[in-house]
């Protein structure tokens, strides 16, 4: 029997896979052009992207390289920073980056070599071969690039510092502004905690708590908090309203705010993924973050099956997920 931490496990990952794949094919479009392509609503359904429908996109790639990384380090008791700084070099060869040693499986699987849009800031950051950490920025970037691939570090710990630390360094060897790895490390504590059980208020006040404690995280805080009053008035977000409050979600604090917007305004898990896509803006990764969220709540179950069904390397995916649940214990 599956447990609920494993569904929930599962729910996030699958459902941040699909957001991603929802908001792939719209993510450089303006919602004037969505609403013309689709009709008043926006986009619906899966719509063709890279030559299919249910593409994922750079963002599920390196989640799925993220967990990896941590799966090996606890498998040998290593340093996860260290494993996960090697999982992306194996990311950037699928990217036509040089050869590396072959580790894990994930480097094998063909559908993984193809490039989606890949972020500049990470391709330049790991093609550097510098170490970027929180007290040695390698760059000054909050590109959303670290936040849209942090959410399997929410296994890690249980312990809110520990997790958002990691996650903050994770996000900090590719992303050098705070508001870029600072991101990273609420998203992770968010996931922690609903993981957990929390409801997502309290998962917010808790990340919310660990945030203030870090350098340079009054961008991140004021968006942050701003997400919340928006998300809490029971009137239902527009895109115009997230952009013009928000922004386009194409940095890391954006991005977060965005996905915790639509997560509190949504009223089932399908409908804040469509939320999280729908406006002029970084729509794959807003969608990949609000489904992390509300996958981790909600459970696999809630991600609609005809979604789950046309989503590209779902197969790929289950396995992984299956190696962490044995791996970190979920039952």
């Amino acid at each position: 029997m599956t447990s609920p931490l494993s569904s929930s496990f599962r729910g996030s990952l699958l459902a941040g896979a699909v957001g991603d794949a929802l908001g792939g094919s719209i993510e450089f479009d303006r919602i004037d052009r969505i609403r013309g392509r689709f009709g008043p609503s926006g986009l619906t359904d899966y719509a063709p992207a890279y030559g299919r429908l249910g593409a994922i996109t750079d963002d599920t790639q390196m989640t799925l390289f993220t967990l990896e990384g941590l799966v090996l380090a606890r498998r040998r008791g290593s340093d996860p920073v260290h494993e996960v700084r090697v999982a992306y070099g194996r990311w950037l060869r699928t990217q036509g980056g040089p050869e590396v040693p072959r580790d894990g499986w994930l480097l094998d699987v063909p559908g993984l070599h193809d490039q989606r849009a890949p972020g500049n800031t990470c391709l330049t950051a790991l093609r550097s071969g510098v170490l970027g950490t929180v007290d040695n920025p390698i760059n000054d970037s909050k590109g959303c690039g670290a936040v849209m691939r942090a959410a399997p570090v929410a296994l890690w710990s249980d312990d809110v510092a520990e997790v958002f630390e990691l996650a903050a360094a994770t996000g900090a060897l590719t992303h050098g502004h705070p508001s870029g790895y600072l991101s990273a490390g609420v998203l992770a504590v968010l996931v922690q905690q609903l993981l957990a059980g929390a409801a997502l208020p309290d998962a917010i006040r808790t990340a919310r708590a660990e945030l203030v404690g870090w350098t340079g995280h009054e961008e991140q805080l004021s968006l942050l908090d701003l997400a919340v009053e928006l998300g809490t008035r029971g009137v239902r977000p527009t895109p115009e309203v997230i952009e013009t409050a928000l922004g386009g979600g194409w940095v890391g604090e954006e991005a977060l705010a965005i996905a915790v917007l639509t997560a509190l305004a949504a009223r089932d898990l399908a409908d804040g993924l469509l939320l999280a896509v729908n406006h002029s803006g970084d729509s794959d990764s807003t969608g990949a973050l609000c489904g992390n969220l509300l996958g981790a709540r909600d459970g696999v179950a809630a991600i609609p099956g005809h979604w789950l069904a046309d989503l590209e390397l779902a197969d790929v995916l289950d396995r992984l997920l299956a190696e962490a649940i044995e791996v970190f214990g979920l039952g």
